[in-house]
């Protein structure tokens, strides 16, 4: 988006759904409700986060499955399913059911790498083969290939009075298309172009060695670079995504928890963390007004007319339902984009 007055194409939001572990239920209730409610806002999609062996959501795509059925329009979405959790097969054939119930409106987010805290769950996740696992992108080529129909067994036909198919069922067409892969780095945003994904950006970069630590300008980066190696160019789809929490309709405790949520959350950005030198982009916080100037100021937001806006982690039902209503009725009006027809 080089400037204001381009208007902002799809707005979506994404969230981690967190529950009470002593009682997972209210939880999940309460972010299928704001499924809905996106949905009435006029919200273009929504994206679910893994949080394995934590208090979010484990399985977006059971999630999401009933949320097709209380829907109609919105689309759904991963940021980002890591792949080192899932066997591509079968995950392959969790997406395809998905996108047949909601028809056809899934866009699968992924990444790879071992997945977290690798050496305190390799034992549960893969007991036998932890030690060849293969956790490079092949992982996501796998998954490219079944979702695109590729051959899966080398047996079809009949079996007594049993079918089989020697790809996966069922198969979802353009379900590969909507295909998104999750970068923090210019390399891995370049091969996800290579390969023809969508991008999906968010609010950590990494820092290499020598290169200042400048959030905007190095997310902006990959974006060119995804989109140079990508066969579509500047057709190529990227969506950008920072929290960002609009305070129009917020009350007065409500916005005096945010800025405290805020506080805490800053000191991570202002320079690289860990050994994987992680930045993290800093939260938005004001009016819709105030944060669409700011977003018109970032050089990454500058690069796409997609974005989806990250929830705060831990708020209550109640801030989610007014932080979502701001952003369709405020923000997204200040950053030109209309609510869909219908809504």
């Amino acid at each position: 988006m080089p400037a204001p007055g381009v208007a902002l194409s799809k707005l979506g939001f994404l969230t981690i759904g967190t529950f009470d572990g002593d009682d997972p239920g209210p939880g999940h209730e309460h972010l299928l409700a704001e499924i809905e409610l996106a949905e009435q806002l006029g919200f273009d999609s929504v994206w679910l986060r893994h949080r394995h062996l934590q208090y979010g959501v484990s399985s977006p795509v059971t999630l999401l499955a009933a949320a097709s059925q209380r829907t109609s329009r919105i689309e759904f979405g991963t940021a980002v399913t890591p792949l080192g959790w899932e066997n591509p097969l079968r995950y392959a054939e969790d997406l395809g059911t998905l996108d047949i119930l909601s028809g056809g409106r899934m866009n699968p987010g992924i990444s790879v790498g071992p997945p977290m805290h690798w050496d305190d769950v390799k034992e549960a996740l893969y007991p036998d083969t932890a030690d060849v696992e293969d956790f490079t992108y092949e992982r996501v080529a796998r998954l490219h290939r079944l979702l695109r129909g590729e051959q899966a067994s080398a047996f079809s036909g009949t079996e007594g009075i049993e079918q089989f198919s020697d790809h996966v069922q069922p198969h979802s067409p353009g379900l590969a298309d909507r295909l998104w892969y999750g970068a923090a780095s210019e390399s891995s945003a370049r091969r996800a172009g290579e390969q023809g994904l969508n991008l999906l950006t968010s609010s950590v970069v990494r820092v290499a060695p020598d290169e200042e630590p400048d959030f905007a300008a190095i997310q902006a980066g990959s974006i060119r670079a995804f989109r140079a190696a990508h066969p579509a160019g500047d057709a190529a789809r990227v969506s950008q995504g920072l929290v960002v929490i609009p305070t129009d309709s917020a009350t007065a405790e409500q916005r005096a928890k945010y800025e405290a949520y805020v506080e805490a959350r800053t000191p991570r950005t202002a320079e690289p963390q860990g050994p994987g030198r992680l930045l993290f982009a800093r939260d938005i916080l004001g009016t819709s007004a105030e944060i669409a100037e700011a977003l018109y100021a970032h050089a990454g937001f500058r690069e796409s007319r997609e974005v989806v806006f990250a929830l705060p982690f831990s708020f209550a039902h109640d801030d989610y339902v007014q932080i979502l209503t701001d952003m369709a009725t405020k923000l997204g009006p200040a950053l030109g984009w209309s609510a869909q027809a219908g809504a």
